[in-house]
């Protein structure tokens, strides 16, 4: 029998309920989508109403992610606040931590994380396997040079065959290039409480050029063993960080049969989109329930998927043209998000669809047959 409300007075659960969420781009679309239904309110700042976000917050702050006035205001609005892209001003926030304000994932992590060198040093000190790296050029090739700053959608990474290659301006470290079989992520929630929950493994395929991610496939098209040990250490990853929400650890299988730790996002990610249409739990509820300490949802996959980036053309510029969506939708277990963004750039992500499937090779047929269709043109081409 469904529970009668008996008159008397309902107290509330004592959760938070205004959600801060440090920039207003796709991510943060998508987690004010996610937890719309479970009755958050959310505060946004971001540098202009033009966000992806910003049509939809409770609350829109107009300002820039290192402005030290914006993310208090930000902050003592929130009960809990959280980000969606880590540049920002780590030391204000640690400041206001201090001051009383709850910000998950803390400053300190995302401080770590953001210098990439410092995170690769911290993972291999903890014992977690990773890519041999050096401080300086070690004088042979190929290797991979990374911006120890500010990489972010394959900007900040140069492959290095020879002295003659063009280099990266900016403060570096460098990795050894390693022999891939593939190129794997595996989406790790952590709640204060230490409940961990694992989704299952995805692996991921980059545009040559451009360096991005383009499709992502789940369950990942690798061996059991080899999803298996991919969890495990980045479950081990996570907790070595001490990281609270949702990470997302990159992972190398490289040939040799090595599984080695490429690098940490500390938020919802790319390669965990389709859980939305994937899992029981999307990534994006699954932060929303981790930050503010409550029971994590199940991570159990309820169907394989593939998703595709919906990026801009190598040459594209201006409004986007839109005459690809309802071609996109036709496929009839097609899920399209569209990312209402204002303007398209080369290869600026623009959505994503995701097709759903009994098995993972029937949904990567399905998404490459869509063809040039996920290539976003601009209206005056």
């Amino acid at each position: 029998m469904w529970p009668v409300y008996n008159g008397r007075v309902v107290e509330t659960d004592g959760r938070p309920r205004r959600i801060g969420v440090i920039g207003g781009g796709q991510l943060g679309r998508m987690l004010i989508l996610a937890g719309r239904p479970l009755g958050f309110q959310f505060g946004v700042l971001d540098r202009g109403q033009s966000a992806p976000a910003a049509a939809i917050a409770d609350r829109f702050i107009t300002g820039d992610l290192y402005d030290g006035a914006a993310l208090e205001d930000l902050t003592s609005w929130a009960d809990v606040t959280t980000f969606e892209i880590e540049h920002t001003d780590t030391e204000a926030l640690a400041e206001l931590a201090r001051r009383g304000a709850r910000i998950v994932p803390e400053a300190r992590l995302l401080a770590l994380i953001n210098d990439k060198l410092r995170q690769k040093r911290s993972l291999s000190e903890a014992g977690v396997s990773v890519p041999p790296f050096w401080a300086e050029h070690p004088g042979t090739f190929p290797v991979v040079q990374k911006l120890r700053h500010g990489g972010y959608d394959g900007r900040g990474v140069a492959v290095l065959s020879g002295p003659s290659d063009p280099v990266l301006d900016g403060v570096s470290y460098y990795e050894e290039k390693i022999a891939l079989q593939a190129e794997l992520a595996v989406i790790v929630a952590r709640r204060q409480s230490g409940q961990v929950v694992a989704y299952p493994a995805v692996d991921m395929e980059f545009h040559p050029i451009a360096n991005i991610v383009t499709g992502v496939v789940m369950p990942a098209r690798v061996p059991v063993d080899v999803q298996a040990r991919a969890t495990e250490i980045a479950i081990h990853a996570v907790e070595t960080l001490g990281g609270i929400g949702i990470l997302a650890v990159e992972l190398f299988w490289a040939e040799n049969g090595e599984i080695l730790v490429n690098e940490i996002a500390p938020r919802p990610h790319n390669s965990g989109h389709l859980t939305i249409e994937a899992c029981e739990t999307s990534q994006f509820e699954q932060h929303l329930r981790a930050i503010c300490d409550i029971p994590l949802g199940s991570a159990q996959i309820r169907c394989a998927a593939a998703s595709v980036n919906l990026l801009g053309m190598p040459d594209a510029s201006g409004p986007p043209n839109l005459r690809n969506i309802p071609a996109l939708m036709e496929h009839p277990r097609a899920h399209v998000h569209w990312y209402d963004k204002s303007e398209v750039r080369p290869f600026r992500k623009m959505g994503h669809v995701t097709i759903t499937a009994e098995r993972s090779e029937d949904a990567v047929r399905a998404i490459e047959a869509l063809g040039r269709l996920v290539w976003i043109g601009g209206t005056g081409e």
